[in-house]
């Protein structure tokens, strides 16, 4: 899966934000210095986040951003997607009807890796910004990775 840093760190800094407004605006400073992220990457990512809608500017003394809406209304495909970062799988376009090889042809696993795309995008649709604050986004990668381990050991 091609979700690179702006996907991610998007993310981070909405849940911060999500967390630490309480209603009034946080500044990028804030955000970056509590999540380890560059100021002027975050400062690329929120003009981004702005324009997609998911974020408001307040400018002054006391300035910062706030949440366009509430968590609970904004999902992690809305985030991911605002910043330009398209979830894909394959090497070859999303939807495109060639494929990835050089003479536009699909691969053997094509389909399989389309659907994994497809099944991580109706994922993230599902996971609102504030289920993933509350910590309610556990699912079962602990078990996962117990498996991955006692299989390992054997």
């Amino acid at each position: 899966m091609r979700l690179s840093t702006k996907g991610r760190y998007a993310v981070m800094a909405m849940a911060d934000l999500a967390s630490h407004s309480a209603g009034k605006p946080v500044a990028l400073a804030d955000i970056a210095e509590r999540q380890e992220i560059s100021l002027s990457y975050l400062e690329q990512l929120f003009g981004r986040l702005r324009k997609g809608g998911l974020v408001k500017s307040v400018r002054g003394p006391g300035g910062g951003y706030l949440l366009s809406r509430h968590p609970g209304e904004m999902r992690i495909s809305d985030i991911i997607l605002a910043v330009d970062e398209p979830i894909q799988t394959t090497r070859c376009a999303p939807g495109s009807p060639a494929g990835c090889h050089n003479n536009k042809g699909r691969c053997l696993t094509h389909d399989l890796w389309e659907e994994l795309g497809n099944q991580i995008y109706l994922y993230l649709s599902s996971v609102t910004l504030e289920q993933v604050c509350s910590r309610q986004v556990l699912g079962t990668s602990g078990l996962f990775r117990d498996a991955l381990s006692s299989t390992a050991a054997q």
